[in-house]
């Protein structure tokens, strides 16, 4: 029995639809986060609709929850807003990067936490420390996290 060969037609088809098949299964899925107690606050809005495209020198992901965001593959970036206002401490060495006030918290090492200070609703940033700098990661979104005003500031010891 003999086979006839496909339709020149369709072979051309499946041959310009093989770039577009593999960009789809190129593309990143998206970040599952959990999102703040407080991410519905309207100033996480204005935090997030101002958040870069690019942190670190990492791509921005899309994320399924509210008042968070990604970078990076796999995710080495996130942040969330809407997390609960830090209270002062002692324990944590409180930082500004751009003119906002971070506590660093290193305890997850190399997975760092940097909590806003002195900002309602407060924005949490986690960092992989093995894929980005915690420094341009927050110089970065110093801008975005700018839409929540300073109400508090560090305060050195003996200051």
């Amino acid at each position: 029995m003999r086979t006839e060969p496909a339709p020149r037609g369709r072979t051309a088809r499946l041959f310009l639809l093989a770039p577009l098949l593999l960009l789809l299964a190129g593309c990143a899925p998206v970040v599952a986060l959990d999102p703040a107690a407080d991410a519905a606050n309207p100033k996480c809005a204005d935090v997030i609709v101002q958040l870069p495209e690019t942190v670190a020198g990492l791509e921005s992901r899309e994320t399924n929850a509210q008042g968070t965001g990604a970078w990076g593959q796999p995710a080495s970036v996130i942040l969330r807003c809407g997390v609960p206002v830090p209270a002062p401490t002692a324990t944590l060495p409180c930082i500004t990067v751009e003119g906002v006030d971070w506590l660093r918290d290193d305890s997850d090492d190399p997975n760092f936490v940097f909590t806003t200070y002195g900002r309602d609703p407060a924005v949490e940033v986690i960092v992989d420390d093995r894929k980005a700098s915690g420094l341009s990661t927050l110089s970065d979104l110093s801008s975005a996290v700018s839409a929540i005003a300073a109400e508090g500031a560090c305060v050195t010891p003996g200051g």
